[in-house]
């Protein structure tokens, strides 16, 4: 497990498109997310020990955004072949066993991920409503341990966006596992 901090300038990035297969066996792309708000395009998979730790505060985010109207979409890139806990089956399987309030794609060949410069799991990436990038750090400010959670950051940004187009604090970077890439010998 190759620990991976996601990079800083990267503001105002425009959003890839995407089209790709989602665990409720329907094709999604950036279209049936645009909605006048922000939306959060969060790459995780099953196996990651840090998405694992902060599986239920995905879900509780996922939860409290949908009731803002800010579109979430979970996006699993990990090669299913070296990490068959990444397969879409299993993905298919946890999001409904979880019963994520969110859509969870499956980007089989890794396009998507590489469209968006993703390197981690997880690695969220937050747009205005123009859909120009703005928020690209942690989840809150304690990925291990639910209870030392202080300030939920992606949240705040969230809404930040949400009510003023403008983030008010200093993001912090993301860390998580590394993407697990396709090798192609």
């Amino acid at each position: 497990m190759a620990l991976i901090h996601t990079p800083e300038n990267f503001e105002n990035s425009p959003i890839p498109d995407f089209n790709l297969l989602a665990t409720d066996l329907k094709h999604y792309s950036l279209n049936n997310f645009k909605n006048n708000n922000p939306l959060l395009i969060m790459f995780i998979c099953n196996h990651c020990p840090y998405v694992k730790a902060i599986e239920d505060r995905l879900i509780q985010l996922g939860h409290d955004l949908k009731n803002e109207d800010i579109n979430v979409v979970a996006i699993c890139s990990n090669d299913e072949m070296n990490y068959p806990d990444d397969s879409f089956e299993k993905l298919k399987s946890r999001s409904e066993e979880k019963k994520y309030p969110f859509i969870y794609l499956h980007d089989k060949d890794q396009t998507v991920a590489k469209s968006f410069g993703a390197v981690c799991t997880p690695d969220f990436f937050l747009y205005d409503k123009n859909l120009k990038l703005k928020y690209r750090g942690r989840l809150d400010d304690s990925w291990k341990d639910e209870s030392l959670v202080t300030k939920r950051e992606l949240y705040t940004a969230a809404m930040d966006l949400k009510n003023t187009n403008e983030i008010s604090f200093k993001q912090t970077p993301s860390m998580g596992c590394s993407l697990k890439w396709i090798k192609n010998d």
